[in-house]
């Protein structure tokens, strides 16, 4: 069982070591908050939901770990592991590369969200 843990988390951080230690924190900061924690297969990213709170709009992808209150559909988890890959390719800058981002163009002019599927991520495209 631990060494499928182990592969999940490479399969969520897509191979990033600096994406896989914010995966595990992420992981961490999702239970303090009271989510349930899956893995989907398909999408290859760590689902947390029932969360309490701790995330922004209808959730959060923190690393490969996608932050929410309920449970999402399956263009949300597809949306968000977009956001997954964009953590595994920028790594902890990512963060500041999305603010950035959402300072400038908020919502769906927002380049990451756009690249993730506005329809996707539930966005109408401005």
């Amino acid at each position: 069982m631990k060494r499928n843990r182990g592969i999940r988390l490479i399969r969520a951080s897509r191979g990033s070591a600096q994406s896989a230690a914010i995966t595990r924190l992420a992981l961490v900061y999702a239970r303090m908050w009271g989510a349930r924690i899956t893995f989907d297969d398909e999408f290859g990213i760590f689902v947390c939901s029932g969360m309490c709170g701790g995330y922004a709009r209808s959730g959060t992808t923190i690393g490969g770990a996608f932050l929410t209150g309920r449970v999402p559909g399956r263009s949300l988890v597809r949306h968000e592991a977009v956001h997954a890959d964009q953590w595994a390719t920028y790594g902890a800058t990512f963060a500041l590369r999305y603010l950035f981002e959402e300072f400038r163009h908020p919502g769906a002019r927002n380049r990451f969200e756009i690249a993730a599927g506005l329809a996707d991520g539930g966005y109408r495209a401005s």
